[in-house]
Protein backbone atom coordinates (compact mmCIF):
# COMPACT_ATOMS: atom_id res chain seq x y z
CA UNK A 1 0.00 0.00 0.00
CA UNK A 2 1.06 3.24 -1.10
CA UNK A 3 1.99 5.92 1.91
CA UNK A 4 -0.75 8.32 0.28
CA UNK A 5 -3.42 5.53 0.27
CA UNK A 6 -2.44 4.47 4.06
CA UNK A 7 -2.44 8.14 5.20
CA UNK A 8 -5.97 8.50 3.53
CA UNK A 9 -7.04 5.33 5.19
CA UNK A 10 -5.80 6.33 8.40
CA UNK A 11 -7.69 9.85 8.35
CA UNK A 12 -11.01 8.44 6.70
CA UNK A 13 -10.56 5.66 9.91
CA UNK A 14 -10.11 8.76 12.34
CA UNK A 15 -13.22 11.09 10.51
CA UNK A 16 -15.57 8.33 11.30
CA UNK A 17 -14.16 8.03 15.18
CA UNK A 18 -14.58 11.43 15.78
CA UNK A 19 -18.31 11.81 14.66
CA UNK A 20 -19.03 8.55 16.59
CA UNK A 21 -17.40 9.29 19.31
CA UNK A 22 -19.47 12.56 19.35
CA UNK A 23 -23.15 11.07 18.74
CA UNK A 24 -21.76 8.64 21.44
CA UNK A 25 -20.66 11.40 24.22
CA UNK A 26 -24.05 13.63 23.17
CA UNK A 27 -26.24 9.61 24.16
CA UNK A 28 -24.24 9.68 27.53
CA UNK A 29 -25.77 13.07 28.12
CA UNK A 30 -28.92 12.05 27.28
CA UNK A 31 -28.02 9.17 29.84
CA UNK A 32 -28.20 6.60 27.16
CA UNK A 33 -25.61 3.74 26.13
CA UNK A 34 -25.82 3.85 22.07
CA UNK A 35 -24.52 1.17 21.61
CA UNK A 36 -23.61 0.68 17.76
CA UNK A 37 -22.14 4.70 17.59
CA UNK A 38 -20.15 3.60 21.40
CA UNK A 39 -18.90 0.22 19.46
CA UNK A 40 -17.85 2.35 16.46
CA UNK A 41 -16.28 5.17 17.92
CA UNK A 42 -14.16 2.70 20.09
CA UNK A 43 -13.27 0.71 17.44
CA UNK A 44 -12.25 3.60 14.85
CA UNK A 45 -10.59 5.24 17.53
CA UNK A 46 -8.59 2.07 18.43
CA UNK A 47 -7.99 1.39 14.68
CA UNK A 48 -7.03 5.31 14.37
CA UNK A 49 -4.41 5.07 17.22
CA UNK A 50 -3.02 1.54 15.97
CA UNK A 51 -2.57 2.88 12.08
CA UNK A 52 -1.10 5.97 13.74
CA UNK A 53 2.10 4.11 14.63
CA UNK A 54 2.95 2.83 11.01
CA UNK A 55 3.59 5.69 9.67
CA UNK A 56 7.64 5.88 8.45
CA UNK A 57 9.19 8.12 11.04
CA UNK A 58 12.68 8.31 12.36
CA UNK A 59 12.14 8.01 16.61
CA UNK A 60 9.42 8.47 18.61
CA UNK A 61 7.94 11.55 17.53
CA UNK A 62 4.75 13.62 19.80
CA UNK A 63 2.06 11.47 17.71
CA UNK A 64 3.54 8.32 19.11
CA UNK A 65 3.04 9.50 22.39
CA UNK A 66 -0.66 10.62 22.44
CA UNK A 67 -0.91 7.41 20.28
CA UNK A 68 0.03 5.36 23.38
CA UNK A 69 -1.61 7.63 25.89
CA UNK A 70 -4.74 6.60 24.10
CA UNK A 71 -4.15 3.24 23.53
CA UNK A 72 -4.09 3.19 27.09
CA UNK A 73 -7.28 5.12 27.77
CA UNK A 74 -9.25 3.09 25.11
CA UNK A 75 -8.22 -0.40 26.51
CA UNK A 76 -9.58 1.05 30.24
CA UNK A 77 -13.04 2.20 28.27
CA UNK A 78 -12.97 -0.82 26.93
CA UNK A 79 -12.82 -3.03 30.17
CA UNK A 80 -14.96 -0.70 31.89
CA UNK A 81 -17.58 -1.08 29.34
CA UNK A 82 -17.66 -5.01 28.20
CA UNK A 83 -15.11 -6.04 31.00
CA UNK A 84 -16.96 -4.65 33.43
CA UNK A 85 -20.45 -4.14 32.49
CA UNK A 86 -20.31 -0.45 33.93
CA UNK A 87 -20.87 -1.66 36.68
CA UNK A 88 -20.30 0.76 40.08
CA UNK A 89 -17.24 3.01 39.77
CA UNK A 90 -16.64 1.19 36.17
CA UNK A 91 -19.29 3.72 34.69
CA UNK A 92 -17.48 6.66 35.60
CA UNK A 93 -14.53 5.43 34.59
CA UNK A 94 -15.61 4.33 31.27
CA UNK A 95 -17.15 7.92 30.75
CA UNK A 96 -14.08 9.70 31.78
CA UNK A 97 -11.99 7.60 29.27
CA UNK A 98 -14.50 7.78 26.32
CA UNK A 99 -14.44 11.35 26.77
CA UNK A 100 -10.78 11.64 27.12
CA UNK A 101 -10.10 9.32 23.84
CA UNK A 102 -12.54 11.14 21.76
CA UNK A 103 -10.69 14.59 23.06
CA UNK A 104 -6.96 13.21 22.43
CA UNK A 105 -8.77 12.21 18.51
CA UNK A 106 -9.89 15.80 18.35
CA UNK A 107 -6.76 17.47 19.51
CA UNK A 108 -4.84 15.29 16.86
CA UNK A 109 -7.59 16.31 14.78
CA UNK A 110 -7.06 20.11 15.51
CA UNK A 111 -3.06 19.17 15.00
CA UNK A 112 -3.62 18.07 11.56
CA UNK A 113 -6.10 20.86 10.67
CA UNK A 114 -3.42 23.81 11.45
CA UNK A 115 -0.74 21.39 9.15
CA UNK A 116 -3.11 20.52 6.39
CA UNK A 117 -6.02 23.81 6.20
CA UNK A 118 -3.94 26.38 3.84
CA UNK A 119 -6.34 29.03 5.98
CA UNK A 120 -5.13 27.81 9.37
CA UNK A 121 -1.40 27.45 8.91
CA UNK A 122 -0.85 30.70 7.24
CA UNK A 123 -2.51 31.87 11.24
CA UNK A 124 0.00 29.24 12.95
CA UNK A 125 2.50 28.28 11.17
CA UNK A 126 4.76 26.83 14.09
CA UNK A 127 1.60 25.51 16.38
CA UNK A 128 2.83 27.98 18.90
CA UNK A 129 0.67 31.03 17.81
CA UNK A 130 -2.12 32.40 19.49
CA UNK A 131 -4.94 30.99 17.09
CA UNK A 132 -3.45 27.28 17.46
CA UNK A 133 -3.31 27.66 21.41
CA UNK A 134 -7.04 28.86 21.70
CA UNK A 135 -8.31 26.46 19.34
CA UNK A 136 -6.96 23.53 21.31
CA UNK A 137 -7.74 25.66 24.43
CA UNK A 138 -11.26 25.39 23.14
CA UNK A 139 -11.47 22.20 22.33
CA UNK A 140 -10.07 21.17 25.99
CA UNK A 141 -12.81 23.21 27.52
CA UNK A 142 -15.44 22.00 25.67
CA UNK A 143 -14.40 18.02 26.70
CA UNK A 144 -14.15 18.99 30.30
CA UNK A 145 -17.20 20.47 30.09
CA UNK A 146 -18.92 17.96 28.41
CA UNK A 147 -17.17 15.09 30.11
CA UNK A 148 -18.45 16.34 33.52
CA UNK A 149 -22.11 16.63 32.45
CA UNK A 150 -21.58 13.28 31.03
CA UNK A 151 -20.43 11.83 34.53
CA UNK A 152 -23.77 13.74 36.03
CA UNK A 153 -26.02 12.49 33.18
CA UNK A 154 -24.87 9.04 31.78
CA UNK A 155 -26.33 6.25 33.84
CA UNK A 156 -27.63 3.81 31.82
CA UNK A 157 -28.61 1.16 34.56
CA UNK A 158 -31.36 3.53 35.88
CA UNK A 159 -32.83 3.74 32.36
CA UNK A 160 -32.69 -0.32 32.35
Amino acid sequence: MSLATYTTLHTMISLIGIPAGIVALFGMLSGKLLKSWTWLFLFTTVLTSVTGFGFPVAGVMPSHIVGGISLAVLAAALYALYGKRLSGAWRWIYVVTAVMALYLNSFVGVVQAFQKIPSLQKLAPTQSEPPFQIAQLAAFLVFLVLGFLALRKFHPERAA
